[in-house]
Parts: C-alpha cells; structure tokens; sequence
C-alpha cells in the first residue's frame, strides 16, 4: 500500500510541478546563420551557462592559440549598434545586430577595424575619456559577414587572451547559448563529476542518522560511471555535484550543458543551459552551495530549486528537485551530467528510506542579531551601523556582527545577498584633514585589503556593498606613482609609434587619470594588467618639433601625482 502511495504522490506532483521553466524554443532557432567569429578550429575555454563568481557565463569563450591579434570575423550580416570600452568587464567589445532579430557580441579585443577605430576616436576625443558606450544609429556603421571587425586581445581586466562571443535576442537582450545556432566544438570527452553531496532539508529529515550536509562516497564503475554506497534516509532531502567538462584540444574545466536527475526512472529535475536574462544571474548564488564554495572553494550545484531562486534555466523540476524518502520504502536516485555533444556521466545512488534517530545534527550559530528578510534591518554597536533593507538576503538567519580592534565584523562571506546594504563610520572623531585622506576598505585573506567606494559626509562615511566579511577604515597619505617607460626625457620620439608611462598606487587604488600633449587631451589606453598608459602617435601630426607632455594620475581619496615631460616630434 506505501509503494502505491508514493508512485500516487510522484505522479501528482509530475503533474502539477512538471511544466519547463526555460524560455527560448530552441527549435525556432535559425542554425546555419551565424559563422564563426575566428577563422581557425574553434576550441572553448569557458561555455555557456558556466558558473561563475556571481553570473552565469553569456558567451563562449574562443581560444585564440594563447595570443593576441587574431582576425575577428563578423558571424554575419548587419550593423555595429553599440561600442563599449572599458577597463574592466569585456573591456572593448563590440556588439553588431543583425536583420533577423539577433545581436552577437564580441568582447576582449585587442583594437577595432579602421573605420570603428575612427569613429571611436573621435567619440572618446570629444569626451576626453578612454572610457565610453556609444550606441550607432543602423547607417553609421554596416557591417558585411566575414568583415574583420577587430583583432582578438585580453582586454577588461585580468584575463588571457581570448575572443569571448556571444548571441543575444536583440529584443529582450537575453543571450542565448550559441552552440544552439550551430557554432560547433569538437568534443569526445564525457563531463566528470567529483563529488556528491547529500543535503537534509528539513528539521526532521536526515541522510544516514546525519541532519548536516553530508559528502557521499563515490564508486567508479568499469562503464565509466558512477555508483554512490547504498544510504539511509529519511524525510525531504536534495543533492548536488561538483562536476566539470572538457573539450578534445583544450585542458579547460568548462561547465555543463545540463544536470539531470530521475527518481525510480522517472525525470524529476533538469537544468539545461539554453538561455536566462542578466537580470536573473545573481540567482546563481542560490543554485550552488554558496557557503561550500566560500570556505572550500568548491562549486556544488544543486538538483533543487531554493524557494527564492526564480530563474528559468530550468527545463523541469518536479516539486523543485526535492525528493521525499518515506520509511520501508526503496528508490533509486540516478543524477547526469551532460555536455552539448552529448557525452554523459551517471552517479546511481540508492537509498532505503529507514527513520531513525538523528545522531550529528546541523547546528545553527545564535547571536542576538536575528535577520528577517522581509524587514528593514539596522544595528548600531561602537559608532559602526548596518542597514539591511527589505529582501537584501533570501533568508532569515543569524548575523554575526562584531567590532574589535577597529576591525568590523559584518557576518562571513558564506551567506548570498540579494541586494546590497549600507555600512556606516561614525568620523566626528577625526580632522578635517584626516578625512580627506580616510577611507573605508574591506579586508581580505592574509589581510589583503581593497578599497569600498567610500561615500563622505561631515560626521559620517558610508559605503553601499554587496559584500560580508571584515572593514575598517584606513588612511591613504601615498600619492600615486607615474614614471616614463619606453622614453626618456627629451628624447626623440620620430620613428616611435607609440608613448608609454606607468602608473602604481599601493594604498587606496587609481581613480582617474588624465593626459596632455602641449596642453590638449589626448587618448592614454590604460592596461590595469601591466600597470601602463598608452599613447598612439597616430592620433596627432606634429607640425612644431619640442612637445610637452603632462601627465595626472589621483587615488581614490584624492592624493595626485603630475609629471612632465619632453620629447621632440616632428611629423
């Protein structure tokens, strides 16, 4: 009568719970209209949908033979409708829409074509910023497939050279996988998966008498899969895996094109990286196991959807992915990770559902700072004050709040915020003159500390962060340093093409810097990677021989450093 019951329940749920959350028809989609965006074998090191630190991964990421400046190809016809150059993020990227109502973004790149590098220069020349967005109206700038738009480069921070590409829908700005429109990979390697984890989820379930998270052993099986050790169980329990993919050709970790689960053969859970909206990203947080990869550095995604999470990778879930174990019953739980190709891993797990006696249970730390998070939260203590507002986390719980040896103790990083909150210093203690050079900083591993946007007022500084961890204030007194690099004053600089200085700040970091030759802006390309600013001397015909360059560099308190120069130029 209880196995009749449960295969009622399963078949219940299946009916209810069972509809597919994702939202793009992956069958409408045109497969023979996008080229490759490199003219060489297409070899990944990073997929689409791959998890990352706090996003999902848009694109594909092209290898480009570990270097730089490689053709860039538009994947087909249509009109650069946005430029983006940036120091960090996708660097210089350029997006191009096409006529049948895609866009495909190419990000990293090392320089534009001739014609997008002109109409840039004169975009950036007019602001007097490296820094811009611009957004081409459909006639500016046509682009033919198969155009070199762009040489591949590094840009945006501390990254390898690679092209990173993507193909967004142009109206909703969702992207989506591009592997679906027929960009293709040679790929024989199945996914593997290193870890399983068995999660209890209720007060009164548990998996092997153990109601804490539980890392299950694993049996290799002579088929290439995976065979978990028989568990005992009992109540609503989930589970997660820690796995990866890799590519014929590449060495990469990558991620997986979809985690299933079944239960007693039947499909409960899919998650299928086809397509999801920026907006939705930060939910990431809640598919792994936030708090194992802040102390473990490990990615666990989960076979169950938390209450909060609301994306929409999610082909199927079946009551969420949650699987109830009742007592004298047995199941049989298979979870597979799959890429593009199809190459597959399987773990089986089987469980005897058996209520017994909890014998480790998982604890949770009290302190007298309970968060609600439907509310508005403020605690002061010592002249420090948080302010959570409504929904800043997706849980209630416990914050851990301290102050000791002007060191704030805002939680530990193992919680996922929904939004950001505000810490706030009391500073009427300090001069005026302290205060210009006073600022708010984060602490990090090994006492690593980085500096918050630090919002001051006359008795108060306040940063806005998305972040938990150690704070504290500190003081910048170092002025940024800047020094000549590939001249020497009063050299001559005829046959140079480009002008290069460095730039350091040791303390509170680069805010702004700002360039001049005889007294005009110019265009100085900042690499944060080597710590140096570029001059192109195409960008300027010298009629007169002597020149003087001048050159500022301000930390984000506002300590500055000039330097000033000469060198003699005549062409």
């Amino acid at each position: 009568m209880k196995k009749l019951t449960y295969i009622f329940f399963i078949l219940l749920n299946y009916c209810v719970f069972a509809q597919g959350h994702t939202s793009v028809n992956t069958s409408e989609l045109p497969t023979n209209y996008f080229k490759s965006p490199l003219d060489i074998p297409l070899v990944l090191s990073g997929t689409f949908g791959e998890l990352r630190t706090n996003h999902f991964h848009a694109g594909l990421d092209l290898k480009t033979q570990q270097k730089e400046g490689l053709k860039v190809l538009a994947a087909a016809n249509g009109y650069v409708s946005r430029i983006k150059v940036s120091l960090w993020g996708y660097g210089k990227a350029i997006y191009i829409t096409h006529p049948n109502g895609y866009t495909t973004v190419y990000a990293h790149l090392q320089k534009f074509n001739k014609r997008i590098s002109n109409y840039l220069k004169k975009k950036q020349y007019k602001k007097e910023s490296y820094e811009i967005q611009l957004f081409p109206s459909a006639n500016e700038l046509p682009i033919s497939e198969n155009e070199i738009i762009a040489l591949s480069g590094s840009t945006g921070g501390f990254v390898g050279p690679h092209l990173h590409f993507e193909i967004r829908n142009t109206k909703t700005e969702k992207p989506i996988n591009p592997m679906l429109f027929g960009i293709t990979v040679n790929d024989s390697k199945k996914p593997r998966i290193n870890t399983l984890i068995g999660y209890s989820l209720d007060t009164t379930s548990h998996i092997n008498a153990i109601s804490k998270d539980l890392k299950l052993t694993l049996i290799n099986l002579k088929n290439g899969n995976l065979l978990a050790s028989k568990i005992k169980a009992f109540g609503k329990i989930g589970f997660g895996i820690n796995a990866f993919d890799q590519l014929d050709g590449a060495y990469n970790r990558n991620g997986l094109y979809s985690l299933s689960m079944l239960v007693n053969g039947e499909k409960v859970h899919e998650f299928k990286a086809t397509s999801f909206s920026f907006a939705e990203s930060k939910y990431i947080n809640l598919l792994i196991d936030y708090e194992r990869l802040a102390n473990l550095n490990q990615r666990i995604q989960k076979c169950f959807i938390e209450p909060s999470n609301k994306l929409s990778l999610y082909n199927k879930s079946v009551n969420n992915g949650y699987i109830t174990i009742e007592d004298g019953l047995n199941y049989k739980v298979e979870i597979i990770a799959e890429d593009f190709k199809g190459n597959k891993q399987q773990i089986t797990i089987p469980i005897e559902g058996k209520k017994d006696s909890i014998l480790v249970e998982k604890k949770t730390a009290i302190t007298p700072y309970k968060i609600d998070k439907n509310s508005f939260n403020k605690i002061s203590k010592k002249g420090i004050t948080v302010a959570f507002p409504k929904y800043t986390f997706y849980n209630d719980f416990y914050l851990d709040f301290d102050i000791k040896d002007s060191i704030v103790k805002v939680h530990s990083p193992i919680v996922p915020l929904n939004k950001r909150y505000t810490l706030t210093f009391d500073v009427s203690g300090y001069s005026s003159e302290e205060k210009k050079q006073l600022y708010i900083a984060s602490i990090k591993n090994k006492g690593w500390t980085q500096y918050e946007t630090t919002v001051k007022k006359d008795a108060t500084f306040y940063t806005s962060t998305k972040k938990l961890g150690n704070f504290r204030l500190l003081t910048d007194k170092i002025n940024p340093k800047i020094t000549l690099y590939n001249f020497k004053n009063g050299q001559w600089l005829t046959h140079s093409k480009t002008l290069k200085l460095k730039i350091s700040d040791k303390e509170s970091g680069i805010k702004s810097y700002r360039g001049e030759i005889d007294g005009e802006w110019i265009l100085l390309e900042y690499n944060v990677k080597k710590g140096t600013l570029t001059y192109d001397f195409k960008d300027k015909v010298f009629t007169t021989a002597k020149h003087v360059l001048k050159v500022t560099v301000t930390d984000n308190v506002g300590n500055s450093t000039t330097i000033n120069a000469n060198f003699f130029r005549k062409k």
